[in-house]
């Protein structure tokens, strides 16, 4: 696909042409705008919605305002609440700082792997 296809698409979809999209080389325009119409923007087996949760929480942790905007409209957009999004940024916090603790730690990752293991299989037998 053309860049002016790109451009024309993207104007039928959002109003107008995204800013960033036009930095992006020739050979790789048709590639990159796939890849967010069909991942991003399409219906995947992960709902809109969640998707952009997680870029929320992607987001925060990597600390990009550009995504951190576009994935709280993005998540708005399909549906979900300020309290969503507070909930997912806050559930990355979580998870971002236990991962800093034993990372840092250097808790044993093979013991590790072999707990969880043991956990799922207790969890499963009790369900």
């Amino acid at each position: 696909m053309a860049r002016s296809d790109v451009q024309r698409e993207m104007k039928e979809m959002f109003g107008e042409v995204i800013g960033f999209v036009d930095l992006i080389p020739d050979q790789f325009i048709d590639a990159e705008w796939e890849l967010l119409k069909g991942v991003q923007l399409g219906q995947t087996l992960i709902p809109n919605k969640y998707k952009e949760l997680i870029g929320v929480g992607v987001a925060a942790a990597t600390k990009c305002r550009y995504c951190i905007l576009f994935h709280t409209d993005a998540a708005k957009l399909f549906g979900a609440t300020d309290e969503e999004v507070e909930e997912a940024v806050h559930y990355t916090k979580v998870v971002t700082g236990w991962s800093t603790y034993i990372n840092g730690m250097q808790v044993n990752y093979d013991e590790f792997r072999a707990q969880m293991g043991r956990i799922v299989e207790h969890i499963k037998a009790a369900a």
